[in-house]
């Protein structure tokens, strides 16, 4: 009896284990809080469970794991395009890169980088989910569409300001859900287009947005960046929770599964501007967005989660040397002051703009809770940018901008600190959900993490894929006839016997004797090395 009892153990032993190496990820989700530092966590925890007595943790704190060391290929500190570039590619990048392959940088490149490959194109693992697994795919922001984060995922460029090629890569690249700003960025051509092949385009259409029953949609809201949440109007703009939640409704149809990102945009934007209202606040929304990307995860069943910033920003301190005492202050002083707040430094700027003279001390306590002393009030009335002044535009002539006084203004009436308006070096946190019980623990690199998820998409062999659809057009066509033309765009004109190829940038789209083409990636020209990068299956076109 006691031999069957041990057999019977080992049989079911084995059975789970077969079961658990079985299991397979069918659904990733990334959500990035860009340039959150740790100590940005832990005041948005603080502001919850003091404003709310019965919520002491965040969504993210059951899956908090470990943390990751990111950095530029040529330098600690990195900014979004090149370290968002690592986890969907695997290679760290330059300052501005996006999911680009860097110059080589001998001297002070971090890992080894190859010469040759410069400027090459990478693929990401958005496009090789959807490319090779036929996933859904999706982004989720905050800010305008083709800023750096989002651009990382589905485009290729050196220069991240370089929306006039970002966008369109976006638009011809097949994602199927984009939800966030930059509705001035979304020109007519992009938009037919997307109509053309079956999208809900919903521009500023919070009505359409939350009744389109299609599962192809971009709906953008604000002609750049969307605002923060504690300046949002929510008859006009959906919270990042709303957008979540609607971004995985749409994807999670497709019976292959889905790839999405989801960025908490914004936190980034709060920490250059030095603004702790703004970065608590948007941290808190970012969060709410996690909730729902780890609710859906525990019920599917087949869904990675992963929550990790991109890098550091500001050196944010819970605490400041300017205050006091500031050590053993109650929490009452440090989070009382922050409660009173109703907007951001920017939301209170736009209004402080449009408000007269008499009415700045009024206005400031009502939306701040803060009662501008004489001198700030002096001061206020000196900004040069403050057009309703009672001083004489003399007066005002070398005075102060508002944004920088009212920061100073509202940093003076609490007790936060900030080293920096700048990017910082700091490892980030990682938060993990993986139904395979085997989510990625301890420090790792921003590389490491790129690679986990590889393993758990199946996507080993994204170099192969690089090379296989951004290969340099000089070896595609190798022995046939061709040129580019030297206009505002450039054209590529291939021909072959009686065969006429025309292949135009930022397009999945190219001529074949006069005929549209569409490929399954998109083509990407480098001024700098005047290459057009393209898949090598155009070779058999002709």
């Amino acid at each position: 009896m006691k031999k069957i009892n041990i057999l019977f153990l080992l049989l079911l032993f084995i059975g789970s284990s077969l079961f658990a190496q079985e299991k397979t990820v069918k659904n990733v989700i990334v959500l990035i809080p860009d340039g959150t530092s740790l100590p940005v966590v832990s005041a948005a925890r603080w502001y919850q469970w003091y404003q709310q007595p019965d919520k002491p943790h965040l969504n993210i704190d059951p899956y908090l794991c470990g943390t990751i060391f990111t950095y530029s290929s040529n330098a600690p500190i990195g900014d979004s395009a090149p370290t968002t570039s690592c986890y969907m590619t695997g290679y760290p990048s330059r300052a501005g890169y996006v999911s680009t392959y860097p110059v080589a940088d001998p001297a002070n490149d971090i890992i080894p980088m190859d010469p040759a490959r410069a400027y090459q194109p990478l693929m990401t693992l958005l496009e090789a989910s959807r490319i090779v697994k036929n996933k859904s795919t999706g982004l989720v922001v905050t800010c305008e569409f083709p800023h750096a984060t989002p651009a990382d995922c589905s485009a290729h460029s050196y220069k991240r300001s370089k929306y006039d090629w970002i966008a369109p890569q976006m638009v011809h690249n097949g994602l199927d859900v984009v939800i966030g700003g930059g509705v001035a960025i979304l020109d007519s051509p992009l938009q037919e287009h997307l109509i053309s092949e079956g999208y809900g385009v919903l521009l500023n259409d919070i009505d359409g947005f939350r009744k389109y029953n299609g599962d192809k949609m971009w709906a953008l809201f604000a002609n750049k960046d969307m605002a923060y949440d504690i300046d949002r109007d929510p008859l006009k703009e959906p919270s990042l929770e709303e957008m979540t939640q609607k971004a995985i409704e749409k994807l999670s149809k497709n019976e292959n599964g889905f790839f999405l990102m989801v960025e908490g945009s914004k936190i980034d934007w709060a920490a250059h501007a030095n603004d702790a209202v703004a970065l608590m606040t948007e941290m808190l929304a970012f969060d709410r967005a996690c909730g729902v990307a780890f609710d859906f995860a525990e019920r599917n069943g087949e869904t990675l989660v992963i929550v990790v910033p991109d890098h550091g920003n500001s050196g944010f301190s819970i605490g400041s040397g300017r205050c006091g005492g500031y050590a053993t202050m109650p929490k009452s002083q440090l989070w009382e002051p922050v409660m009173r707040f109703k907007t951001s430094a920017e939301g209170l700027i736009n209004v402080l703009r449009h408000t007269d003279a008499s009415q700045l001390k009024a206005v400031t306590y009502d939306l701040t809770g803060i009662d501008l002393s004489d001198n700030e009030y002096q001061q206020l009335l000196q900004c040069s940018d403050y057009n309703r002044s009672s001083l004489s535009d003399e007066e005002r002539m070398k005075g102060s901008k508002l944004t920088q006084i009212v920061t100073e203004i509202i940093q003076n009436h609490l007790c936060f600190g900030f080293t920096t308006h700048g990017h910082t070096g700091e490892e980030v946190f990682l938060a993990v959900y993986d139904p395979r019980n085997t989510r990625l623990t301890g420090h790792h690199t921003n590389i490491d993490l790129n690679h986990y998820m590889r393993h758990a998409l199946g996507l080993e062999n994204l170099e192969v894929l690089t090379d296989t659809y951004f290969a340099k057009h000089s070896d595609v066509f190798n022995g046939y006839t061709y040129s580019i033309t030297a206009t505002d765009v450039p054209v590529l004109k291939v021909t072959h016997k009686k065969n006429r190829l025309e292949i135009r940038p930022n397009t999945n789209i190219v001529l074949l004797n006069g005929k549209e083409i569409k490929l399954n990636s998109v083509v990407v020209y480098v001024d700098k090395n005047e290459t057009f990068y393209l898949p090598q299956r155009l070779r058999e076109l002709l």
